[in-house]
């Protein structure tokens, strides 16, 4: 678990610095103009951030933060009204269709390929164990890359906004600190993730990490603010419901008065083994949750502030 952390702190520093810096940019600079982040105004969202991820630590959810971010800072901007709606709009756009392009991706790769993939890879085979062993490195190492290019904005792009901070300095900062986390605190929960939350196989997993770290490393590259873990889990449950729908006619599924009793029954059982929609809908609704609370308080302060002539 110490090596894996190691690896992670050096993939997180060159996400950050090789994509990093254009969701920096968008976050410190395209929503608000530079002037609008002070030291104090950076602090305040910095602090609404935190407020809305803590919401889904209470809530035991994994939260975005890349999305409660970007509604602290559009809080912000709304309230001081020099919000720039379109690069609002664009972010938002890229919100609505990259989990839409994940999810049937793997909803294709789970119904058409899966078994295919297993197949080929069968990493149960003795010979076979090495390729598997540096194929988990290698996709391990991709998906610590994509989380640097995207979340290490989100703890240094208001400060790097305000010029209290430069963008070489603030990455650094950033990705230091990710990468501390992960060695201090990471073997503490790399257990639970890895073992008690979901029974994917390994090559399910690869090929959940692959997609989801591809398009955040494609969004990061187009200097937009995503978020790895909703990309994650539209990934899962994209690969659950194709692999769900294998023994059933898409024709039927899409048409459920058609299914027999029988192809009704496998098609339920599928879907109950591979998510829990249940679970799925409370994870989504602390997603709208805690970037709801961020953003909420933020335009609430800073229209306060405003409004009295405070200076942040």
């Amino acid at each position: 678990m110490r090596q894996a952390s190691g690896l992670m702190a050096v993939f997180v520093l060159l996400g950050g610095f090789t994509l990093g810096t254009n969701v920096v940019d968008t976050l410190g600079t395209e929503f608000v103009p530079r002037g609008a982040l002070t030291l104090g105004a950076s602090i305040g969202i910095l602090l609404f951030i935190g407020l809305g991820i803590l919401l889904g630590n209470v809530l035991k959810v994994s939260t975005s933060t890349s999305i409660t971010a970007v509604a602290a800072v559009v809080g912000m901007g709304a309230a001081l009204g020099v919000l720039d709606w379109r690069t609002v709009g664009v972010v938002v756009m890229w919100w609505l269709i990259s989990p839409i392009l994940a999810f049937w991706i793997c909803a294709f790769i789970g119904r058409y390929l899966y078994d295919d993939i297993v197949a080929r890879l069968d990493f149960d085979a003795e010979e076979r164990g090495r390729v598997a062993e540096l194929a988990v490195i290698g996709i391990g190492c991709y998906m610590a890359f994509s989380a640097g290019a995207s979340n290490v904005a989100n703890a240094v792009a208001p400060l790097v906004g305000s010029g209290r901070m430069g963008m070489t300095t603030g990455v650094a900062l950033g990705g230091v600190a990710i990468g501390a986390g992960a060695f201090v605190l990471g073997p503490r929960t790399m257990g639970t993730v890895g073992e008690d939350i979901t029974d994917l196989s390994l090559e399910a997993s690869l090929v959940v990490e692959l997609i989801a770290a591809s398009i955040i490393t494609g969004l990061s590259w187009a200097g937009i603010p995503a978020s790895l873990a909703v990309m994650l889990t539209t990934c899962v449950i994209g690969l659950g419901w194709g692999q769900a729908s294998r023994r059933v006619p898409l024709e039927a599924i899409a048409r459920p008065e058609g299914l027999t009793a029988e192809e009704r029954a496998t098609w339920a059982t599928d879907q109950l083994e591979l998510f829990d929609p249940t679970t799925v809908k409370r994870v989504v609704a602390t997603w709208i949750a805690t970037p709801t609370v961020a953003g909420v308080t933020a335009f609430l302060v800073f229209g306060v502030a405003r409004r009295y002539h405070l200076a942040l």
